[in-house]
């Protein structure tokens, strides 16, 4: 099948064709109204049908395949691997529900999740929907004041939490650190439920911490049937990664959700029944609901739950994972692949991978020689693309399982998804822009296609400011990302619009410079930032990360590849581009998901407080940037 008929019998036919995908999943009530947009921007979709997650991800697929993988758990930290089939995995759903029914959870109640990649954590959140109650998960690794924010938002009946995980050969505290932040919430939790593995000494306390084990052991024969629920009853809320000062949480509905993960499964990732899929993101980002735990089990595929790093115990953990599980497909995000390319390519060719037939990355756009390096190393396509925590499943991609010979262009994130009506529009007039290679605002036109967020978490006010008034008098969904497109309709992001600085009157991507500076060998990946300058407004700074550190130990080596990398961004943009420093670094601060935190290296630059950085993924890094720039400066 063509993809681009597809995609235009979608726009055109929006209605039809949505209905026509509503029934990959189970309904136990036909919708009456595909899409209801009679309230823009609000869009209701397969209004009146009644659903349940957990059953379309679990109980359907018992009678046909309950002996089959559903989840397998690796933690190489710990020395486990423990697989659940579909008829497991349903009963322990069960009685996770029945111990969560227990404490008097209900039908639209709200159930925090704080726990590492571990099997009970995706049950969790299973029989948090099975109940019809609302989950939110929160990363394992956040710190207590952020955990007791999103605490006093979201107001949990119930938290459910690990004694400890596992990242990178340590051991890191979930219970003590739940704790303290129940210490510092102005809410009160009723029950805290904890899932004890004994690798933290921990403290229960009575009569609000239960241990999930002796109440399991009270539910071994549970029955707790699937609460039908209307298609657009909240099935989770999901805070976005960076958050600092209000919390914002997404809030997700049911059916539409799960239509859409049940669409771009088969159309985008070419996942198939009986299959296996490797998702590295964790289950606490957008990335790790969708395709660690929905959307794989909805497809019927087993999926991979891996507790730790890409290099623990060394670089060949995942694509021994892929031997070992015959893995399908993969979806990862780009900062993973470039810690990779900074160990042995030996490690990539280990093991068989021929069961691999796809390698997606998503969650910012990866430089080109990044996606070239991994693509030649293991010897597979890798299709990059391009969704948000917002959208739930992505906008911009290539559709593997419709068009298999669909071309990928070095760079690109793709062409628009079925139900997304990209443009890009002019950040100041408005307007569309229709011709190619000019550079805009990447926006989504109304309503957004099933799947993607109703609204903000009790604030719709929040919801209609924040993302669609942007472009006075349109309905129009603003990404707040910079976009270009070709000539052939595919689309490359150039970053986000608060990435771009203003250099003399000149308005220059801090992508466009980190993009020329990444295509010179000697780097593995760079950033760059815009700092206040008296004379120019801003000027770049670079902040690079060496493909070999040894290469620059001595001064000499760090003044010659500095010089090299300034001669290779004057060629590729320009003299006015030229970084006004180059600082060498082995590590950008980054999000738990993998995301630039560049207000951070902006803020050491101009020698101001880093605020927030409970959210960093090695707090350390912070550290070697201050004494980059002291030492360099």
């Amino acid at each position: 099948m063509n993809y681009s008929t597809l995609y235009q019998r979608s726009i055109a036919d929006r209605d039809g064709f949505w209905h026509e995908q509503a029934a990959r999943i189970d309904w136990r009530r036909r919708f009456d109204q595909v899409c209801d947009h009679s309230n823009p921007p609000f869009a209701r979709w397969f209004v009146g049908g009644l659903t349940n997650l957990c059953h379309n991800a679990v109980d359907r697929h018992v009678a046909h395949r309950a002996d089959q993988p559903a989840l397998i758990h690796v933690a190489p930290g710990l020395g486990t691997e423990r697989s659940l089939s579909y008829g497991q995995l349903f009963v322990e759903v069960q009685r996770m529900a029945a111990v969560l029914q227990g404490l008097g959870v209900v039908k639209g109640d709200r159930v925090l999740i704080y726990m590492p990649m571990m099997l009970e954590a995706v049950i969790a959140m299973l029989a948090t929907v099975r109940l019809g109650a609302i989950h939110s998960v929160v990363f394992s690794g956040f710190a207590s004041q952020v955990l007791a924010n999103r605490i006093d938002d979201a107001a949990p009946r119930v938290i459910i939490t690990a004694d400890a995980g596992s990242r990178g050969g340590q051991l890191m505290p979930c219970k003590p650190v739940l704790d303290e932040a129940l210490s510092l919430a102005n809410r009160l939790v009723q029950h805290v439920v904890v899932v004890n593995r004994g690798l933290w000494p921990i403290t229960m306390n009575a009569p609000q911490d239960v241990d999930y084990a002796e109440a399991r052991n009270e539910m071994m024969d549970a029955i707790v049937p699937c609460e039908w629920v209307e298609s657009n009853h909240p099935s989770y809320t999901l805070y976005t990664s960076g958050t600092t000062g209000q919390p914002k949480a997404v809030q997700r509905d049911t059916g539409g959700y799960a239509v859409a993960l049940a669409t771009s499964m088969d159309q985008i990732y070419d996942g198939q029944a009986g299959e296996s899929f490797f998702c590295t993101i964790d289950i606490a980002w957008a990335g790790g609901h969708g395709y660690v735990v929905y959307g794989p089990l909805i497809a019927g595929m087993a999926s991979i739950v891996h507790e730790g790093l890409p290099t623990q115990p060394d670089a060949a953990i995942w694509w021994s994972l892929v031997e070992k599980h015959q893995v399908s497909v993969m979806l990862s995000v780009p900062s993973a692949i470039r810690e990779l390319r900074q160990h042995d390519p030996e490690c990539l060719q280990r093991h068989d991978l021929s069961s691999l037939k796809h390698l997606f990355l998503a969650g910012e756009a990866p430089d080109e020689p990044t996606s070239r390096w991994i693509s030649a190393a293991i010897g597979k396509p890798v299709v990059d693309q391009y969704w948000q925590t917002e959208t739930g499943w992505p906008v911009l991609a290539v559709a593997r399982g419709v068009q298999a010979d669909q071309a990928l262009k070095p760079g690109s994130q793709g062409v628009p998804m079925v139900g997304y009506q990209v443009k890009l529009m002019n950040e100041s007039t408005g307007q569309e822009l229709t011709e190619p290679g000019q550079r805009g605002v990447l926006a989504i036109e109304g309503p957004l296609p099933p799947g993607c967020l109703q609204t903000v978490w009790r604030n719709n006010l929040r919801f209609t400011q924040a993302y669609w008034s942007s472009f006075p008098g349109r309905k129009t969904y603003n990404t707040f990302d910079w976009a270009t497109r070709d000539e052939d309709g595919y689309y490359f992001i150039l970053g986000r619009m608060d990435d771009v600085i203003n250099v003399a009157g000149l308005r220059l991507s801090t992508r466009e410079i980190e993009g020329a500076l990444a295509s010179h060998p000697g780097v593995a990946e760079a950033a760059v930032v815009g700092v206040s300058d008296d004379l120019h407004g801003q000027v770049p700074h670079a902040f690079v990360v060496p493909s070999d550190p040894l290469h620059i130990t001595q001064q000499s080596d760090r003044i010659a590849l500095a010089a090299e990398l300034t001669q290779t961004v004057d060629r590729a943009l320009g003299a006015l581009a030229r970084p006004a420093s180059i600082h060498f670094v082995l590590a950008l601060p980054r999000t738990r998901s993998g995301k630039l935190l560049r207000r951070v290296i902006q803020a050491v630059c101009e020698g101001r407080d880093a605020g927030d950085v409970s959210t960093m993924d090695n707090p350390a890094v912070l550290r070697q940037l201050q004494q980059a720039v002291k030492g360099e400066a």
